[in-house]
């Protein structure tokens, strides 16, 4: 096998977790600026207009997508091509405790300027899930498999399970499968927003696909196996989803125009994720992470860039929004009848823009990632490797 071979393998990695993150700024630009029209998960599709649905749907694949490389990942730093095998443990706990800790610092600030509420969201996530696996990656590969696939099919027949503030168990079960304020008084409140049972099953999943992408597998059966893959997510969801038959609470029903009917099959239960929300998401992962592997474009070698450098991406287009926010509302003002919506003053009238700026910032982020990129890979000081 070549090394060019190789590379391209790990390169598909790097391009499709490229893709997520801008689809991410998008979202996130969404909610910086089109918070007063603020939508649920799942989304209202009678209120819903369908360009907004379609753009809030779009986000869906970030934090799945995101969490499964994360752990196919730690699997290809745990077996480096041609070098001994290094302590994936180690890594993995204190990356995790890392994330966790950026979570409750410099990810919170940047989403309202104060420490008000510390809200812990997909950061927090990842850092637990990072951290779950350094415990179950001890366990053999069968048993992981087994353990993962547990856990994302089998996460929403917990949902019955529910615990109230006051109860033994409920902080350990909002952290697990349910939102909820972990300290809800005080100076400032703490709350889980994203639930991390499901997460640790898709990190777990993702590590126990690693082999994959090896060296010792061939790419036409690394392809292979990952269009198989993702083809028998989208029929399981077919599945289930058109007869209603588990995972989603909210079911399906034909609407009168096909766009809502198809809106009403594609809204899916983000918080816990629902296991359609993660076959349709996983599936289309799947099938994308296969075709990168052969794409050569400028546009792929934007994504890669991005891609090779996420966590410095995340931090800086967070303060970049916040930044463009308060220029924006210095330069022109409140909106209109905005001010004291959700706690922001000015936002756009029209979904158009929110593209129109996140298509401005993705050019001027990825000026600054790769410098970063060309920075890292250049460089051996040790904490370089955490962003």
């Amino acid at each position: 096998m070549t090394n060019n071979t190789l590379n391209k393998r790990l390169v598909s990695i790097d391009i499709l977790r490229g893709l997520v993150i801008v689809i991410m700024l998008i979202d996130h630009t969404r909610e910086r600026f089109f918070l007063h029209h603020q939508v649920a998960d799942p989304m209202d599709i009678d209120t819903t207009d369908p360009a907004l649905f379609f753009t809030r749907l779009l986000a869906h694949f970030c934090a799945p997508i995101f969490v499964f490389l994360t752990g196919l990942s730690a699997f290809l730093y745990q077996n480096p091509i041609n070098k001994p095998a290094r302590n994936v443990q180690s890594f993995l706990l204190k990356r995790g405790a890392f994330l966790v800790l950026l979570e409750i610092t410099l990810v919170n600030f940047s989403w309202f300027a104060a420490y008000n509420t510390l809200y812990l969201q997909v950061m927090w996530a990842i850092g637990v899930s990072m951290i779950a696996l350094a415990a179950l990656s001890y366990l053999p590969r069968l048993w992981l498999l087994g353990l993962g696939l547990a856990i994302v099919f089998g996460h929403n027949a917990l949902s019955p399970v529910t615990f109230l503030a006051n109860e033994t168990g409920y902080t350990l079960w909002a952290i697990l499968h349910d939102r909820g304020y972990l300290i809800s008084d005080g100076l400032v409140k703490v709350k889980a927003s994203y639930p991390v049972l499901p997460w640790i099953g898709v990190i777990t999943l993702g590590y126990v696909c690693g082999p994959l992408f090896t060296q010792s597998v061939a790419a036409a059966v690394r392809q292979k196996a990952l269009v198989v893959g993702g083809i028998a997510c989208l029929v399981t969801l077919c599945i289930l989803r058109s007869l209603n038959l588990y995972g989603e609470s909210l079911d399906f029903a034909v609407q009168n125009t096909l766009v809502l009917s198809i809106m009403s099959f594609l809204n899916y239960t983000k918080y816990p994720p629902s296991l359609p929300f993660l076959l349709f998401t996983l599936g289309i992962g799947a099938l994308m992470l296969a075709y990168f592997e052969n794409a050569q474009s400028k546009v792929s070698n934007v994504l890669r860039t991005f891609g090779s450098v996420p966590l410095f991406f995340y931090i800086v287009h967070l303060y970049v929004l916040l930044v463009t926010y308060f220029v924006l509302l210095h330069l022109f003002g409140p909106t209109p009848g905005l001010a004291g919506v959700a706690g922001f003053e000015l936002g756009f009238s029209h979904l158009a823009w929110i593209w129109l700026t996140a298509a401005v910032l993705t050019g001027l982020l990825y000026k600054l990632c790769k410098m970063f990129s060309d920075f890292k890979h250049s460089s051996n000081t040790w904490w370089v490797k955490y962003l």
